[in-house]
């Protein structure tokens, strides 16, 4: 269901591409069918960039660099999206082009700066977007409308025809529906570019993240008051701990210490530098607040910026002792939800607020995935960011699908389900052991996450040999079936799914299933044979032989089918 106020807000979009040439699009190419819309400081030859100011607007000769590698792994451009002026914003209301709406009520704000760029992905309009990120513009965004953001290791995409924000901690960034989705999208837009002076080659861990791994809980946490999204991130460490996590609780004052300084320092005076040839001959053409924040830069001396230089490396160290004890850094994506008409009359104090948990990672130099983690009562999504050093991307994709799988939340604000957990292909595979599930365990039912939290990925839909009866179990909680060889010719096939189990996680599955079930050998109908569920023969006495139905699915369909 698409939310109230309509998938097309026109705020959402600056301006659209014609429709691609056929002939253009790399057939074969690893995003082949996908669209994606781009955020309107990103140069796309043939529409003009604006940075959402219209007396800025230009029109580029070539695409940015990132634009070109999707086009060329064969994903179709829609157009460009709106934007906080000059990426100067948190909120998604700092536009001549209008507010862009949240995606699920177009009372509250989208988040931005990068803000039609989320909202077209959340409403299903594209595929995936790109946008920016200095202070978390492509989290914020994300974490306010249940899609997945990306913020990758700072250099890791080219920024070579981004208009900057700040050029020393921009990064171009990812939306999409799914974790998935975005890794392919940065897997095709990665790669040193000589041409970009902020540029690096860096090597990427290809291990995934222990299965005993512990993840940090900032010990002051600021909601604004929010007791809804207090109650969420309590519910997000739960749920992380049930993946095997521990909870480590980490010194969160450097790391807000840090995020103080992005606009209450020298530091701003990057921002001022981006655009001043513009900004020193129209600055009446800038909108408020971003005229006055992108004009305090001016007053800073070399020497104040050396200075807070300094204090940010001095802060760096003391956040660093953290990473001894903890492998991933949990925090909220934004503390709170606030209305157009709030944001309006508090645009810099509020604007502030929404940076609480973002504003420090660039500037420290870490990697970022922000991923939804629940629905709150009044509807509105909450989302949570999972932060690790330089060179984590991958390493935080995996952690974050299984993350997102285990929520059970639909795709953005299109209701629709999350499709099966893709494995992180820059990931080393891990060793699995194949595990054939039957019952609540099935993709969709109650027990799926027993395996989504360990890593498990779907790997086939099957059928038993023959040799199988299928019985409800009585007083099961929830619902069970147990399956029982039996002789040849005397069973039937039954569905199953077969899934690849990280074998560092196998003891602990098996460890979980309550008699009078267990795991042996089943025999499959190619003559394969698998690890899966099997159950003792005296619990079947006087349970209800169900194998006529040939499966689960269709055994609990049936409960809900009418009588005659």
């Amino acid at each position: 269901m698409l939310p109230v106020g309509g998938a097309f807000a026109p705020q959402a979009w600056i301006s659209r591409a014609p429709p691609p040439d056929a002939a253009a699009i790399a057939p074969a190419g690893a995003l082949a069918g996908l669209t994606f819309a781009v955020k309107d400081n990103i140069d796309t030859a043939g529409l003009a960039t604006t940075a959402a100011c219209p007396a800025f607007a230009y029109q580029p000769d070539a695409h940015a660099a990132v634009v070109q590698k999707l086009l060329d792994a064969g994903a179709s451009l829609l157009g460009k999206t709106n934007l906080d002026q000059f990426a100067c914003g948190l909120n998604g209301s700092r536009s001549p082009y209008g507010a862009v709406p949240n995606a699920f009520n177009p009372a509250y704000v989208s988040g931005g700066s990068s803000a039609g760029s989320a909202y077209v992905v959340a409403t299903g309009q594209a595929d995936f977007s790109l946008g920016t990120d200095t202070a978390g513009s492509g989290r914020v965004p994300a974490g306010l409308n249940n899609i997945v953001g990306l913020k990758p290791s700072r250099g890791l995409i080219s920024a070579r025809g981004v208009v900057p924000a700040a050029q020393s901690v921009d990064c171009v960034s990812i939306f999409a529906r799914t974790v998935a989705t975005a890794a392919a999208v940065l897997q095709s837009a990665m790669g040193h570019d000589a041409q970009d002076p902020w540029s690096r080659k860096l090597a990427l861990a290809t291990e995934p993240f222990s299965a005993a791994f512990r993840f940090g809980v900032p010990d002051l946490l600021d909601f604004d008051g929010d007791a809804s999204a207090r109650a969420a991130f309590a519910q997000a460490v739960t749920r992380l701990e049930a993946m095997g996590g521990t909870a480590v609780t980490i010194d969160f004052t450097p790391l807000a210490e840090v995020a103080e300084l992005l606009y209450e320092s020298a530091l701003v005076a990057e921002r001022y530098t981006a655009i001043r040839g513009f900004f020193d001959t129209h600055e009446t053409e800038v909108i408020e607040p971003v005229r006055g924040i992108i004009a305090a830069g001016r007053h800073y001396s070399a020497a104040d910026l050396y200075a807070v230089q300094t204090e940010v490396k001095r802060l760096g160290q003391r956040a660093d002792a953290m990473w001894s004890g903890i492998d991933v850094l949990l925090v909220p994506t934004a503390p709170t939800h606030y209305t157009l008409a709030r944001m309006q009359q508090e645009p810099v104090a509020l604007n502030r607020k929404l940076g609480t948990y973002t504003n420090f990672v660039n500037l420290l130099d870490y990697a970022a995935l922000s991923v939804p983690s629940a629905l709150r009562e009044d509807g509105l999504p909450f989302g949570v960011t999972l932060i690790a050093p330089c060179g984590s991307d991958w390493q935080l994709a995996d952690l974050g699908q299984r993350y997102h799988h285990s929520t059970g939340l639909a795709q953005g604000a299109t209701g629709v389900p999350l499709p099966p957990m893709r494995p992180i292909a820059a990931l080393r595979k891990p060793a699995a052991v194949k595990v054939a599930v039957v019952g609540a365990h099935l993709s969709g039912m109650p027990l799926n996450s027993q395996l989504t939290e360990r890593g498990a990925t779907l790997a086939a839909s099957a059928d038993t040999a023959p040799h199988y009866k299928f019985f409800a179990l009585p007083g099961t909680v929830p619902p069970k079936p147990g399956l029982l060889r039996v002789a040849p010719g005397t069973g039937s096939r039954i569905a199953v799914e077969v899934w690849d189990m990280p074998v560092e996680h196998y003891g602990s599955f098996v460890a979980m299933i309550p008699a009078p079930l267990g795991i042996g050998t089943l025999e499959l109908a190619d003559g394969s044979q698998v690890q899966g569920f099997l159950c003792e023969a005296l619990a079947t006495a006087g349970a209800q032989d169900i194998s006529h139905l040939g499966g689960w699915r269709a055994y609990i369909a049936s409960l809900a089918a009418p009588r005659p």
